[in-house]
């Protein structure tokens, strides 16, 4: 039986790295009137479907996707979250 799987995966700059896009953002803010801002990061949110057998090799193939394409991972970290969202039955 296969299942199907939600991964919303969340891709941030490493703190290291400088983020001008963030400086940009927080500037405009500051200049909006917006004065308590301190800090702003911008990232990717991306969310996909996958199917696989069971949880532990959907986390598995869903961590592959974002080192090898969804995430730079010289300069970014990336989390997700794995959501079984319907189980499947036949073969695809």
């Amino acid at each position: 039986m296969q299942r199907k799987y939600l991964a919303k995966i969340f891709v941030t700059l490493r703190p290291s790295v400088l983020d001008p896009a963030g400086v940009a953002v927080q500037t405009s803010l500051k200049q909006m009137g917006h004065e308590t801002v301190e800090q702003v990061r911008i990232g990717k949110y991306i969310e996909l479907t996958t199917i696989a057998p069971d949880e532990a090799i959907a986390n598995q193939d869903v961590k592959n996707m974002c080192e090898e394409l969804l995430a730079n991972t010289v300069i970014e970290n990336y989390r997700f979250d794995l959501i079984e969202v319907e189980s499947q039955t036949g073969v695809f």
